[in-house]
């Protein structure tokens, strides 16, 4: 793999918002994301701005967003995590029971695909979780039924079902099944 990972800079806000915007294009992002091509390139920059200082690493620590990068500078892929405590305001999902880390925003360009980048953004995101200062016990996601690709890559990295179902929103009938890893003990 030709790509180094780092948690993203405030200052890159321009390219949060390009790499965004090509995964909501991606074919299946009407699976994967909650979130508009359409809703997404109208936002001012100002949001964008905000996107970046809250996943960089000088950010107030709730959330990372981590990326592929290319030895040219390109960005092959992302992934964000968002911290969640049981006082938290719910996101998605019901409220957290235990403290956690809640994966979103995964993608990986389709000409990376294949390389091992997605392992390595997952082995980041969860290393990350596992290194905050107020612990988490375990690392979440949720996938869409249809989306069978990404499930099989989070059975593979090691995320079991719990069982749990959400409704995605503004769907009738499509349901969002949880994953998540656990953690084994405080030292890792």
């Amino acid at each position: 793999m030709d790509y180094s990972i780092r948690p993203i800079r405030a200052d890159e806000w321009e390219k949060t918002r390009e790499i965004r915007l090509a995964a909501l294009q991606d074919p299946v992002a009407h699976l994967a994301f909650l979130d508009t091509y359409e809703a997404s390139v109208e936002r001012p920059d100002s949001f964008w701005q905000e996107r970046a200082e809250g996943g960089s690493e000088s950010g107030a620590g709730n959330a990372r967003q981590f990326v592929a990068e290319g030895p040219d500078g390109s960005w092959a892929g992302t992934i964000t995590l968002l911290v969640e405590r049981p006082s938290d305001e719910v996101r998605f999902g019901e409220a957290a029971k235990v403290g956690q880390t809640h994966i979103v925003g995964v993608y990986v360009r389709p000409e990376a695909r294949g390389a091992g980048v997605i392992d390595a953004l997952f082995r980041a995101g969860v290393e990350w979780s596992w290194s905050l200062a107020e612990p988490v016990e375990r690392v979440r996601l949720y996938v869409h039924e249809e989306n069978a690709r990404a499930a099989a890559f989070y059975r593979r990295f090691g995320f079991v079902a719990t069982g749990d179902r959400v409704p995605v929103p503004g769907h009738d009938t499509a349901m969002e099944n949880e994953y998540e890893i656990r953690r084994t003990s405080l030292s890792g």
